[in-house]
């Protein structure tokens, strides 16, 4: 049943309300993760050779348990049985995949060359963040923001559909072709095709298959009421749990390098935050010029700011090791994806007070 429509001052007091405790302080969680995995570091000086000791790939165990654990919750959640429903509106699905797959890894493309002209490591690990599209914590954004649940959940899969046989490809132009065409540098580590291909496939694919087995399997079997409320719900903080995991071994083992250059990681958030802000701003000037109604701009607003940093740290690592550079791009942003896409949900809030009729979207979120 749809709740009375709330104040606007209510839907924006209550925004962070909705995150658990785990989503809400994520920032602070991942603070202490870096900080945690800095002291390891120290304590471990030889912990990088023990982690290699045992490899999925190129990729330690550890670490790649920790990034499949990110991947796979996320997509259990997704309802791939509604595909259809959503891909009928023709307009919201075309808008969504050129603004991913076009707009967003150009602007993340010109980006990281403007701001990180001179580290050509942090510049390789940024592209390969505007490669990922945003698969994961956009259903999170998205809901706070009264957006259209179900078109998120299908763009998630066609988002998800298109990484594994898109990610690839556009790594190879970006990463080699493009900076050739332009006469710019190319990437500085050793770079063949099926590195991020293989990569793609092992930390996307793997845990894609399996979300998606499980979600056919668990609601025919079970109903959709146990599978979201009682099965999503004990896997669900797993994502979260493994990404801090992630980041306290990767700092672990790039303690040196991120101490002995604070500044030059600093500047790995200057090109983060001027994407989401013109990412998510042309998004929903498009929906609106588009004629959308505004839960599916608000949809296709944050679907196409958000990216998968999760997969971009799995490919990072399993492309050009885990004490590269590339790996600290990756790690560094959630921390500043977290506070920019909350931030954007008081926007879009605003955005539809402003620009929007007073029926839509004036539920609020359940």
């Amino acid at each position: 049943m749809q709740k009375p429509a709330a104040s606007h001052g209510q839907f924006e007091s209550s925004v962070l309300a909705q995150l658990s405790t785990l989503d809400r302080f994520l920032p602070v969680w991942i603070g202490i993760a870096m900080v945690l995995g800095l002291a390891l570091g120290r304590i471990f000086p030889d912990l990088n050779d023990q982690l290699d000791s045992v490899k999925i790939d190129q990729t330690s165990l550890p670490i790649a348990i920790g990034l499949l654990g990110m991947m796979y919750p996320v997509l259990a959640k997704v309802r791939y049985d509604r595909l259809h429903d959503v891909t009928a509106d023709k307009p919201l699905v075309v808008s969504s995949l050129l603004l991913n797959w076009l707009v967003g890894p150009a602007l993340m493309f010109a980006l990281a060359w403007i701001f990180l002209p001179d580290l050509p490591e942090f510049r390789t690990g940024i592209i390969l963040v505007g490669l990922a599209r945003c698969i994961a914590m956009v259903l999170i954004w998205n809901s706070l923001a009264c957006g259209d649940t179900e078109a998120a959940a299908v763009l998630v899969v066609l988002n998800s559909v298109f990484q594994v046989g898109a990610y690839a490809v556009l790594g190879y132009f970006y990463l080699e072709l493009l900076p050739g065409w332009l006469g710019l540098e190319k990437t500085a580590v050793d770079f063949a095709f099926w590195d991020i291909a293989r990569s793609v496939l092992i930390f996307l694919g793997v845990p894609l298959v399996l979300g998606l087995l499980t979600s056919l399997i668990g609601r025919s079997k079970k109903g959709d009421a146990w599978y979201e409320q009682v099965f999503l719900r004990r896997i669900g903080p797993w994502a979260l749990y493994s990404l801090l995991f992630t980041i306290v071994i990767l700092f672990a083992i790039q303690g040196e390098a991120i101490t002995s250059q604070p500044l030059d990681v600093a500047r790995i958030a200057v090109p983060l935050v001027a994407y989401f802000a013109l990412m998510w701003t042309a998004s929903f000037a498009w929906g609106r010029a588009q004629g959308l109604s505004y839960p599916k701009t608000a949809t296709l607003s944050f679907t196409a700011a958000g990216n998968n940093f999760e997969l971009a740290i799995a490919v990072a690592i399993g492309t050009f090791g885990v004490t590269s550079g590339q790996a600290l791009a990756g790690v560094v942003g959630p921390l500043i994806e977290v506070p920019a896409l909350v931030a954007l949900v008081y926007v879009a809030l605003w955005a539809r007070r402003r620009y929007f009729g007073a029926s839509e979207g004036t539920a609020a979120p359940a």
